[in-house]
């Protein structure tokens, strides 16, 4: 009997850190604890007992779930450990404003395969060349630009 309350206390102590600790594993594990309790009840007291254990393994599963989701959010040790504000920062800055960028040339910097890095006024892009393979160098016209990066084409170099 011992050790069916000790597997269940420590699946449940588990579960309970599984709240605070998120990644599964340890509820995971204290789900496994729980589960050896039932089948060692079911070995010591046979089937009404095994039952027994299966009934309360599943209430107190049922309840550390609702204290989970309903009752833990709404803590003050929840708001300490929850996010509160938003990041404003970015990966890349903005591309700027379309009008002044489109049409103009630009310079690859790295080899277009068939996306890389140009240069326009001093400043770094990351392209996409709509001409497929460029090398470090071209001459590249701005076509377009998608969320992310600016599209570009070779300059065709007249003879």
């Amino acid at each position: 009997m011992m050790l069916i309350a000790t597997l269940f206390v420590t699946g449940i102590i588990l579960l309970a850190i599984e709240v605070v600790i998120p990644g599964a594993i340890v509820g995971i594990i204290g789900a496994v604890l729980m589960s050896a309790g039932v089948v060692v009840a079911f070995q010591e007291f046979g089937v009404t007992g095994g039952a027994i254990a299966t009934l309360l393994a599943v209430l107190l599963g049922a309840v550390a779930l609702y204290l989970e989701f309903s009752v833990f959010p709404k803590t003050r040790l929840a708001r300490r450990f929850s996010l509160s504000q938003i990041s404003g920062g970015r990966t890349q800055p903005e591309l700027g404003d379309p009008a002044a960028l489109l049409q103009r040339e630009a310079v690859a910097v790295t080899t277009l395969a068939p996306t890389g890095y140009v240069e326009l006024d001093g400043r770094r892009y990351e392209a996409f060349c709509q001409s497929g393979q460029v090398k470090a160098g071209a001459r590249l016209k701005i076509v377009d630009m998608d969320a992310f990066r600016l599209v570009v084409t070779q300059i065709k170099e007249s003879s």
